[in-house]
This record gives structure tokens, C-alpha cells and sequence, in this order.
């Protein structure tokens, strides 16, 4: 049988995508059912404990293939990455009504009516697939409805279809960000997810951790001796991190030095984070 990366490839011993049947070994296999997560952010699990490691997140809108419930826990794949992962029951909801606008900032709130003075009523990421169902207006701030009569601000949302034209713009949003292993959210993020949300806004996908995305985003450069031959948007690589190019000597990245998304000279961070886990290993182009 084939080899898969069980991060892609929703497979176990008992069960397995019947998209994989022929290329993995399972006891049964099935094809999952299309759903959407329903709360603010989820951590997706390595197994159905409380206390498993977290791998990523789903944002709020996430489409996601349900291949299994039980225990009070979901086995599923997202849809937009491929991840695969276990997640609370409960933070599974249907795909309707349809989803037609994201989140635009790194986080905003959500109000349980159309005025900013209500306590309110959650908190949505970058990235989060909303309904826009209406407007208001209250004190000359216009708000976004939800269909559950809920608003966000007007000017944190975008339709679906409309895309930032620079990824690294986006990722300087997340300036001051606190870093979070497997966070994928502007509530907590990590490098590689930094780099995978700021591309999806742009409007492309790419793959979720550092390794993956060292094999697959764009094409392998070689920035010269001196580093001379780096710009803006190109992606530096160490073992199991990531970092993007601010700028010929800049980069921005989410740092567990810092404990938070940061800038910093290019040259001093490969000195310090040489010191533990060895030069950069690649430098790509997207």
C-alpha cells in the first residue's frame, strides 16, 4: 500500500476516506459527510482526549468531512488544507445557510445586536466564513447582521471573492499576535499558520506546517552568499519553522522567541536561532 502522511489522509486501522480505499488498509471505510464548524476557533487534536497535543486549528466557517462521531468527538479532515485531526462534537454545525463574506481583520468581535455598546456576544479570527444577511447602522458605525440578528463591524468583513492583493501586508496584521503552538488564529498563531492565512487571503492555499510547506510553496531560490538575492515575500526555512521576507534584511514571523509575531533583522535571528537548531535549510519564492 501506498504511504500517506496521516496529517493528509484521514486513515486508522478501523477506518479510513473511502477516497483512499485501494491505497491504504482499513477495516471499513466511508465517505464522510460535508459540515462547517460552528464555534469561534477549535483546536484540531492528534487524538479524542482533552489532553492530545493540538496539531491546528479550525476557524469558525471551516468546511470539514465529518468521517466519524463518537465519545463526544468528531474525526474529520478540513476541507480548504487537508488536515486531519479530532475535534469537540459540538463544534460541528450544517453548511447552511451559505457562507458569503470573511473576516478581514486579525480578529474582531461579535455584538448580539447592532451597536458596539451591547457586551458582547464572541469573538471571530481572520479568516472565519460568515453569512451576511443584512445592515444597520447605530451612531454612524455600520455593522454586518448575521442571521441570528448578531453583528460584526461593516469594515472588518469582505465578500468571499475578494481577495488582499499582498500576502505579507496581511501577515503584518498580526503584528504583536501572541505565538501559539498550533494556533492558526489572530487569537494565538504559529509560523506556519502565519504564512498559511495570510496566503489564504490572497486567495491562495497552501499546505499547514513548515515542512510541507518547505516542499511545496513556490520555487526553491538561492539568495547568494551575502543573502543579497532576497525580496520581499520570499520564505526562509529552519528546521520546523518558517519565516516571511519583510523586506531585503527583514523578516516577519511568528517567533517563540519573542513568544509573538514579530520583526526582526534577518542575518541576527539565523545567528540565534542557529545556536539550537542549525542554519536555514531552504529559501523559497512563492
Amino acid at each position: 500500500m501506498t504511504l500517506r502522511d496521516a496529517r493528509l489522509h484521514a486513515f486508522r486501522a478501523d477506518l479510513a476516506d473511502a477516497r483512499l480505499q485501494g491505497e491504504v488498509t482499513a477495516e471499513r471505510f466511508v465517505a464522510g459527510r460535508p459540515a462547517r464548524i460552528g464555534v469561534s476557533v477549535v483546536d484540531v487534536r492528534k487524538a479524542p482526549r482533552p489532553d492530545a497535543g493540538v496539531n491546528t486549528q479550525f476557524l469558525y466557517g471551516e468546511e470539514v468531512r465529518v468521517f466519524e462521531e463518537a465519545d463526544g468527538w468528531a474525526w474529520v479532515q478540513g476541507e480548504q488544507d487537508g488536515y486531519v485531526g479530532y475535534v469537540p462534537d459540538t463544534s460541528i454545525a450544517g453548511l447552511e445557510p451559505a457562507a458569503t463574506h470573511v473576516i478581514s481583520v486579525a480578529r474582531t468581535f461579535v455584538y448580539p445586536g447592532a451597536d458596539l455598546r451591547f457586551p458582547r456576544s464572541g469573538e471571530l479570527s481572520m479568516g472565519s466564513a460568515v453569512t451576511i444577511a443584512g445592515s444597520a447602522e447605530t451612531r454612524g458605525t455600520h455593522y454586518a447582521l448575521l442571521p441570528s440578528g448578531e453583528a460584526v463591524i461593516a469594515r472588518h468583513v469582505r465578500p468571499i471573492a475578494e481577495l488582499s492583493q499582498d500576502y505579507v501586508t496581511v501577515a503584518e496584521m498580526f503584528l504583536g499576535t501572541p505565538y501559539l503552538w498550533g494556533g492558526s488564529s489572530g487569537f494565538g498563531i504559529d509560523c506556519s499558520a502565519l504564512v498559511q492565512l495570510a496566503m489564504r487571503m490572497t486567495g491562495r492555499g497552501v499546505l499547514r506546517d513548515s515542512d510541507m510547506q518547505e516542499k511545496s510553496i513556490g520555487e526553491l531560490l538561492d539568495p547568494g552568499a551575502d543573502l543579497a538575492g532576497l525580496r520581499r515575500g520570499d520564505l526562509v526555512f529552519w528546521k520546523g519553522h518558517v519565516a516571511i521576507m519583510l523586506d531585503a534584511t527583514r523578516i516577519i514571523h511568528a517567533s517563540g522567541h519573542t513568544m509573538m509575531v514579530s520583526v526582526e533583522e534577518l542575518k541576527p535571528a539565523i545567528t540565534r536561532i542557529g545556536y539550537l537548531y542549525g542554519p536555514p535549510t531552504a529559501y523559497r519564492r512563492p
